[in-house]
């Protein structure tokens, strides 16, 4: 496993630690966060921040759970995952393909891909 793997893997344990100032530590000043389905980018940690808050905040426990992940050349990282969120008494649980661009030990670039049709239909009913 190569040096941005792991800084992907300790990447995802914040995630499941839900510390968000761990996880925004990871993200170069300049770090674009796209999920794809979902517009406009998050440009800059400002937005990052708003965006992970908002998963964070809607849900008691994360789990990124990683099936398959590759390193390639210009500091590129690719993960096949499952995203749980426990919401309420019940996990929702989201196929994604994730993108990680780093520079200089830093996420400067990420783009999940996910079926955002499949997270809303496991949504918790507003009650």
């Amino acid at each position: 496993m190569g040096q941005n793997s792991e800084i992907i893997d300790r990447f995802i344990e914040a995630w499941t630690a839900r510390d968000i100032d761990r996880i925004m530590n990871f993200f170069s000043d300049d770090a674009i966060y796209v999920n794809i389905p979902i517009d406009p980018p998050n440009e800059g940690k400002d937005q990052i921040r708003k965006a992970i808050d908002g998963f964070v905040s809607m849900s008691s426990g994360i789990e990124f759970v990683v099936h398959h992940q590759a390193e390639g050349g210009c500091g590129r990282v690719m993960n096949e995952r499952t995203d749980r969120f426990k919401m309420g008494d019940r996990w929702v649980e989201l196929p994604v393909m994730g993108v990680f661009e780093l520079r200089d030990g830093k996420i400067s670039a990420w783009r999940d891909y996910f079926d955002m049709g499949m997270f809303t239909q496991q949504m918790p009913a507003a009650g």
